[in-house]
Order: structure tokens, then sequence, then C-alpha cells
């Protein structure tokens, strides 16, 4: 016998992060914890703080040096991380 109302585990959690209101929050975190996974660990290490303001993601670095390239990627970074979460969560990038 075989219930009618059946529903994928997965599917119940996302409609509970939705009705609780922090499905963004939940992408804002993963969009962080994948910035060393995206970019690599060069990049990881030289990475002081960071954190994510008003759909702006503030990164704090170590060396100018890696700054001055990350600026130049900026674009990119920002559609990667996007599609990493599979919405646009991240308007910007602070470099500092």
């Amino acid at each position: 016998m075989r219930r009618s109302n059946v529903q994928n585990i997965g599917e119940l959690v996302g409609d509970l992060l939705k009705e609780l209101r922090i499905d963004h929050k939940l992408k804002e975190v993963r969009i962080i914890n994948s910035w060393g996974e995206l970019l690599g660990t060069n990049i990881q290490r030289a990475t002081n703080n960071i954190f994510v303001k008003n759909r702006v993601l503030f990164v704090y670095l170590k060396s100018p040096i890696v700054r001055n390239e990350l600026m130049m990627m900026k674009s990119a970074i920002i559609k990667k991380l996007n599609e990493q979460v599979g919405e646009k969560v991240i308007d910007d990038i602070v470099l500092r």
C-alpha cells in the first residue's frame, strides 16, 4: 500500500527554510564557504575576513597584489559565486 501524499525530504526542507525566511541567509553562507573552493587555496590563504551585507560580499585580503588581481576578475567571480548557489545573491564585491 502506497501513501498518496509522499513528498521529497529535500523539498520539505526547502519549503521550511522559505517559510522561516532563512533561505537567503543560507545561500550567503554557502557563498562564503565556497570562496576558497572556487578561487583556490592561495586566495583562501590571502583572505583575512569575508562576509555579506546588503547583497555585497566584503573580502579583506592580506596582499595588495592579490587584491589587484581579483579586482580585474570581479565580474567573473560574482558570476561564479552566484552560479554556485543557483540564484543571484551577490550584486557586488568589495575588496579591501
